[in-house]
């Protein structure tokens, strides 16, 4: 079986996600084929997956939103783009679609979540997948005016598809597709926590320990603020960090989940991967606020919903108000189910192998059936 992995360009939370099914997949079904398709760097991919064997097809599928840092977003640069996407994605479908015909073997295309997975998937016949939280046609149309259009294109696509592995923290998808709600999706810390503090010189006081990370793009900050804070450490991917005295720099072939078992904190925007790995580790949350993208404010509720927390306005992390003194604040509901990556990937292994046998209706009754209690 060849599963075909058509990943969003928007961010690496999309990857990691996606990598953490993908690794418990493989797990359950080692002689199984691996692609992943994606305009994300290769670095970054490799990182993400490990050890674990796949084949990189570079391929951008979508654009999602056009943003100048972690925090900000540029309407007018996604429209412009999006244009560019519709002239050139039209070949890049078709290069796909012989790449996979010429494969000559059984397949199943997962979309995270690029619509242009669904074109992809109906062309030649292949059951579609989608792994979400959200989806295009959510975050398109709260922006009004063209991208009115373009949601309901995204929608339209989205109902194409034949299962929704339906992600916690999410935005409406009402796709009219059959769904399986799974929990967390996160991968796993790799490296033995003693050692790695050792290696970066960390506190053995996990309270003193601060990740700082605002994903892919990053966020530019000064770092002589880590001077406000002299009895933390912070560290991050900013280079910038080594230059102050607590300041630590995340190494090359670390990802922050690495570190987050050495960690209590984590300072950061609203990202889907980014909670779910601090939501599985134990790691507070001190979030700062985003504009402009309609999944944050979905993120802010569910991280007082489900994470300890606490919540930053942009001017105050600018400042240095980072509020390590502070007690964290409790959730108001209980925690999320931390198995999504290995639900997700049990959920993909029964329809391949029951699809051609079994209605997907009927796999759905079936797979919610067994995840209820009792």
């Amino acid at each position: 079986m060849l599963i075909y992995a058509a990943l969003s360009s928007h961010g690496f939370g999309h990857g990691s996600r996606t990598a953490s099914v993908l690794t418990e997949l493989a797990a359950l079904r080692p002689d199984w084929r691996l692609v992943v398709s994606s305009g994300l760097p290769a670095s970054f991919l490799k990182l993400a997956f490990g050890s674990v064997p796949f084949e990189h097809r570079p391929c951008q599928w979508d654009v999602g939103v056009v943003q100048a840092d972690a925090l900000g977003s540029d309407e007018p640069g996604t429209l412009a783009a999006l244009e560019v996407l519709d002239r050139e994605l039209p070949g890049r479908l078709a290069k796909e679609a012989a790449w996979l015909t010429a494969q000559a073997e059984p397949a199943l295309v997962l979309g995270d979540v690029p619509p242009a997975a669904a074109q992809l998937a109906r062309g030649l016949g292949l059951p579609l997948v989608w792994l979400a939280s959200f989806g295009w046609d959510a975050i398109y149309a709260p922006m009004g005016g063209p991208f009115l259009e373009r949601a309901e294109r995204c929608r339209e696509l989205y109902a194409q598809g034949d299962l929704l592995l339906h992600c916690p923290l999410s935005l409406p998808m009402d796709w009219g597709v059959p769904s399986v709600a799974i929990g967390i999706t996160s991968s796993r810390p790799r490296f033995d926590p003693v050692e790695l503090a050792q290696r970066l010189g960390l506190p053995r006081d996990r309270e003193r320990c601060v990740l700082v990370s605002f994903g892919g793009l990053g966020k530019a900050y000064d770092p002589a603020l880590l001077r406000r804070w002299p009895d933390h450490v912070l560290i991050g991917p900013d280079r910038a960090l080594e230059g102050e005295a607590n300041g630590r720099v995340l190494p090359p072939g670390l990802r922050p989940i690495d570190l987050m078992p050495l960690c209590s904190r984590l300072i950061t925007k609203a990202g889907y991967s980014s909670f779910c790995e601090a939501f599985s580790q134990g790691v507070g949350i001190h979030l700062v606020r985003r504009s402009g993208f309609a999944e944050a404010p979905v993120l802010e509720r569910d991280l007082q919903r489900h994470g300890q927390h606490r919540i930053l306005d942009p001017a105050a992390f600018e400042r240095g108000d980072w509020e390590l003194d502070q007690p964290l604040r409790p959730p108001t509901h209980g925690p999320l189910p931390l198995d999504g990556a290995r639900a997700a990937a049990q959920a993909l292994l029964h329809l391949a192998e029951a699809r051609s046998a079994v209605p997907i209706d009927a796999l759905e009754r079936v797979w919610n059936s067994a995840q209820s209690p009792g």
